[in-house]
């Protein structure tokens, strides 16, 4: 969870090397463009567009008349640049409609010259303008396309970062191994200039992307790469906070608690942290006190983490304010006032979901789940439905970065042959083939679009066969306890009430007879009053109600295996050990084995052509052992498959920190076996 904050200083860092390269000479006084002088140039009005000592729209006014300037002299390869320069302070002050006009301009300007660092700064501009505004795929089209002009005109500089902005947006939608390619890319380009600063930025991102992955001493090895650039450029204090929370980070998640607790205390020793960067301050302050709390050293931990949370909220830092909530919802759990903590969590969830944050909204939900049980379905649910809508949000923009990239090669490539047309039958065979490209485009793209349709509508099926099966087991528990307290009263308000009424009107009877009669009668009437009250201990445990909330795991699982059965024509058998009670299991792991296992069931009714499928439960106190055995065909083992069955499965139980093996031969089955630590 600690890893929002690493992502939130690496955004800050992305902007500031956006910003970096507008950052020439210092703007003048505030009197000095004001000044009647023959130095009304064009540096001289952006400049004093950058100085916030005037008003925004003086500001504004600067840049009109710069603007003005501009259009006014002979257009050449300066004054395109200038414009773009224009541009990108327009947007800094919060126009965008003069950004955009400005933009345009300068680019087509740019084309008309083929001047190929103006084309590429435009496309900068927007790059800029769309990961603000976290628009990703448009950013990432214009990164790529300004990263063509400025690597084939040998700007290396601006080639790297273009490439480091790439890796970041590839980093974002999980594309881990394209980031951490780009990422190296630049790298070799910033070693070339020896900009350290930049070097320590890729680094620091490299550490980033091996922490995602749960690939913790790797992150550590970049991070300390990333501290050796440190020392070679000034003004560093920032970048070195940055990276002492990083480590501390990554030992936190490796769960070396001491060494990470002495990154947080260092960082703290700082005296003027607090008067300098007070996020910095909070962010060290929030990780000192949750990483003493999984040391379990409570003492002044809520007084920090509520001084943290204090800090950040006076700073409107929202990431922030999220990450100290679910950080004090492990408190209250820890100090078991689970009203706190359920209260604290639905605010951390609710945030989440505003700033949409989704791995913190997944968290918050796992979290509920766990605190809330009368309402754990529910938070189950969301989860499930939630986390299948990002996964398929990522793969289609992983696949759409892909083809941008194919795309902006092919349309860069066939302007620059076009350009070297100089007869028209050329010019028609371009046309042609560009034609015969876009209908191939075309048709691909169908073929794509129905593909992703055609899992989509899956997906929806599944998520659809799993609500039914939660409404049909919620009402069924319904109708039983409606049943069972119709009975109750039935028996308590009508017999029960007939019988004791019969029982006092035989006792008030006066009966003679000698003493065996009155001792028989007596008999009878202590009888009837035992029938009454085993009647009214029936009629308690009747009306004594369960909680419906709690929809039994196990019939979820059964109604999964009958459809898949259905559908793979086999007979299935479940084998559950009763000593499990799976109210007490948490979330998380349910979720994954309900995952688990309808991959497993969906690889046998592709793959295995099985007639018989056992499914067993068992626990050793330690852990959750689930067999997943079939009578299939069976493989090889030790061949590679290329089905990504497999692999979802085992990066699922990989973060439950489990164990999965798969025996299986040719002709002789197969035999999967899951075991998760609970």
């Amino acid at each position: 969870m600690n890893l929002k904050r690493v992502s939130l200083f690496f955004a800050l860092c992305f902007v500031f090397v956006l910003v970096v390269r507008f950052c020439g000479n210092p703007p003048k006084t505030a009197d000095s463009p004001l000044s009647p002088s023959k130095n009304d140039s064009v540096a001289t009005w952006i400049r004093a567009s950058k100085n916030d000592s005037y008003a925004l729209q003086e500001r504004k006014q600067f840049l009109i008349k710069a603007y003005h300037i501009v259009k006014a002299s002979q257009i050449d390869t300066v004054q395109t640049r200038k414009l773009t320069t224009i541009a990108y302070q327009n947007l800094k002050l919060g126009d965008t409609t003069l950004f955009k006009n400005r933009t345009n301009e300068a680019l087509a300007l740019a084309t008309r010259i083929n001047d190929s660092f103006a084309m590429g700064d435009a496309h900068w501009n927007y790059a800029s303008y769309y990961t603000n505004r976290a628009i990703y795929d448009s950013a990432y089209q214009h990164f790529d396309t300004a990263n063509k002009y400025f690597d084939k005109s040998g700007y290396v500089y601006e080639s790297a970062n273009m490439q480091y902005g790439m890796a970041f947006i590839k980093g974002r939608f999980k594309d881990y191994s394209g980031s951490e390619v780009l990422t190296f890319m630049a790298i070799k380009k910033f070693k070339q200039i020896e900009d350290y600063k930049s070097l320590y930025s890729c680094y620091d991102h490299l550490g980033q992307l091996q922490n995602d992955i749960y690939e913790y001493d790797k992150a550590l090895y970049y991070y300390d790469r990333a501290s050796e650039y440190l020392e070679e450029f000034d003004n560093n204090q920032t970048q070195f906070q940055a990276s002492l929370n990083n480590i501390g980070i990554t030992y936190l998640k490796k769960e070396e608690y001491s060494r990470a607790l002495q990154n947080f205390n260092t960082l703290l020793e700082n005296d003027r942290l607090k008067l300098d960067n007070k996020d910095s301050y909070a962010r060290a302050l929030d990780n000192q006190a949750y990483c003493k709390l999984l040391m379990k050293d409570t003492l002044h931990i809520a007084k920090q983490l509520n001084e943290a949370l204090h800090i950040r909220d006076s700073l409107d830092d929202k990431s922030g304010i999220l990450i100290s909530k679910i950080h004090l919802v492990r408190y209250y759990t820890y100090a078991q006032d689970s009203v706190k903590a359920i209260a604290v969590a639905k605010e951390a969830n609710r945030l989440a979901e505003e700033i949409r944050n989704s791995r913190d909204y997944l968290e918050s939900l796992s979290i509920l789940a766990n605190l809330d049980p009368k309402n754990s379905a529910v938070y189950l649910k969301r989860h499930i439905d939630y986390s299948d809508s990002l996964q398929i949000i990522e793969r289609k923009i992983q696949n759409k970065f892909t083809r941008i990239a194919f795309e902006t090669d092919e349309y860069i490539q066939e302007t620059e042959r076009l350009e070297g047309q100089k007869v028209w039958i050329s010019i028609i065979s371009s046309v042609v083939m560009l034609v015969i490209a876009l209908l191939f485009l075309i048709w691909r793209q169908k073929v794509r679009h129905s593909l992703l349709l055609f899992e989509n509508e899956q997906q929806q099926v599944n998520e659809q066969i799993y609500l039914i099966s939660l409404k049909q087991q919620e009402k069924l528990e319904n109708e039983k306890i409606k049943e069972r307290n119709r009975i109750s009263e039935e028996l308590h308000d009508g017999v029960l009430g007939k019988l004791f009424g019969t029982r006092m009107n035989l006792g008030f009877l006066a009966i003679e007879g000698d003493k065996k009669t009155l001792k028989q009668h007596q008999l009878y009437i202590d009888e009837l009053q035992t029938i009454e009250k085993e009647i009214r201990d029936v009629s308690h445990e009747l009306s004594d109600n369960f909680d419906n909330s709690q929809i039994n795991f196990l019939i979820i699982i059964n109604e999964v295996l009958e459809t898949n059965s259905k559908l793979g024509d086999f007979k299935f058998e479940l084998n559950p050990d009763e000593s499990i009670d799976w109210i007490q299991v948490n979330q998380i792991i349910k979720i994954n084995l309900y995952r688990i296992l309808q991959e497993a069931l969906q690889n046998i009714i592709k793959h295995a052509q099985a007639k018989n499928v056992i499914i067993s439960f068992d626990t050793d106190e330690s852990k959750i052992i689930m067999k997943i055995k079939d009578d299939g065909v069976g493989f090889d083992c030790k061949k590679k498959r290329k089905g990504i069955g497999m692999k979802n499965m085992t990066s699922r139980i990989k973060k439950l920190k489990g164990v999965f093996t798969v025996l299986s031969e040719p002709t002789k089955g197969t035999l999967l076996t899951i075991q998760i630590p609970i």
